[in-house]
């Protein structure tokens, strides 16, 4: 596996919906595409191609205007809610060119993500976005990141996710040790909602937690289950459920549901995003005046900032020639080495050159 590529026709996170107020121009690449952004009058998220039709220049530098119009603020050619041009102040007495439309990416807002599929729309069929339900939940206690740029291919952070058995040594005194390394790992592949996923599963009894999650849940021995999914190559989900010994799925019972967002912007960098959520009512055993996601988000980074270095690090080592350089992988790569098969033949299937008609017929 070359750190080098990524999925074109998938479904990627553009941002949490709270990223997206109206009136609000924003401008991203995703997937090697320019795209501007904006939540209209009528409260609907829209994206198109990022480059006005008339010289390239990225309208994510223009402004909306008070009619609703994005303004390029090379020229001035303004577009409406549905990308077609509809002013040139150049050419106020001659006809806009009926091609004069900016390219529209589909987007799906549900759960409290903004979703946009960056490649063919044909390729769409019954492919939906994952959910994230707790997110909008009133059940939960929910908290976002802000987006994180990270300089290495997205697949190594997918990787990292579902292969935790780095917790031990990266993580070692937050949320990892060696006996989390010796936990038996069971692997689950599915499909949902047309996406092909990848679970492992850790589950284990009478566990002394590292000293992360003590503070966090406010136990020292428990009964714990953890899981790491890949729901979809833009989303990650994880849950951890831990409680006194013989008590899981009791009221004793804490954890947390955790979404990461990986999205590519071209081959060497991506966009990190991660959404934590725990019980609402659920308070940290270390302090009661704080729900637990708050004590949850002040902890969190540092793990994420140990990650952000593992994977820089990693990409260095990608963009060097291989030189006869090849991995040795161990048992507990499998659910890794699973994912690289999905998201190879995910590759292969964007490079295929794949009629309609035959797209109909595969997806029926």
């Amino acid at each position: 596996m070359r750190a080098e590529s990524f999925i074109v026709n998938t479904w990627y996170v553009a941002g949490f919906s709270s990223e997206f107020p109206e009136g609000k121009l924003q401008g991203q690449t995703i997937a090697e595409k320019p795209i501007v952004m904006w939540r209209t009058a009528a409260g609907e998220v829209v994206a198109f191609d990022g480059r006005c039709v008339h010289k390239r220049m990225p309208l994510k530098d223009g402004r909306l205007l008070a009619d609703g119009t994005v303004e390029c603020p090379y020229h001035g050619f303004c577009y409406d809610a549905t990308g077609a041009c509809v002013r040139i102040p150049s050419q106020t007495d001659g006809p806009i060119p009926s091609r004069a439309r900016l390219k529209a990416f589909p987007v799906v807002e549900q759960d409290g993500m903004v979703w946009i599929w960056p490649g063919d729309r044909a390729r769409i069929g019954n492919v939906r976005p994952p959910r994230s339900p707790e997110i909008a939940s009133p059940d939960w206690d929910s908290h976002g990141s802000d987006p994180i740029p990270v300089p290495a291919n997205y697949r190594l952070l997918i990787e990292n996710l579902l292969d935790i058995t780095h917790f031990y040594p990266l993580h070692d005194g937050n949320v990892g040790d060696v006996a989390h390394s010796r936990i038996p790992v069971e692997v689950v592949e599915e499909v949902n909602d047309g996406n092909r996923s990848v679970k492992t599963i850790r589950q284990v009894q009478n566990y002394r937690q590292p000293p992360l999650f003590v503070e966090w849940f406010g136990y020292d021995v428990v009964d714990r289950y953890h899981t790491h999914c890949m729901m979809s190559p833009g989303l990650t989900r994880v849950q951890m459920r831990t409680a006194p010994p013989g008590q899981l799925g009791s009221d004793a019972e804490r954890g947390f549901v955790l979404y990461h967002t990986h999205t590519p912007v071209d081959r060497t960098h991506h966009v990190w995003r991660w959404f934590m959520n725990s019980r609402a009512g659920h308070r940290a055993r270390s302090d009661a005046s704080k729900p637990l996601v708050a004590l949850m988000v002040e902890g969190f980074p540092q793990v994420v900032a140990q990650d952000l270095w593992a994977l820089e690090k990693q990409q260095e080592m990608y963009d060097l020639p291989d030189d006869g350089y090849e991995e040795i992988h161990v048992k507990t790569d499998r659910a890794m080495l699973i994912v690289r098969k999905v998201l190879a033949a995910m590759e292969t299937e964007d490079k295929a050159d794949v009629s309609p008609a035959k797209l109909a017929v595969a997806q029926s």
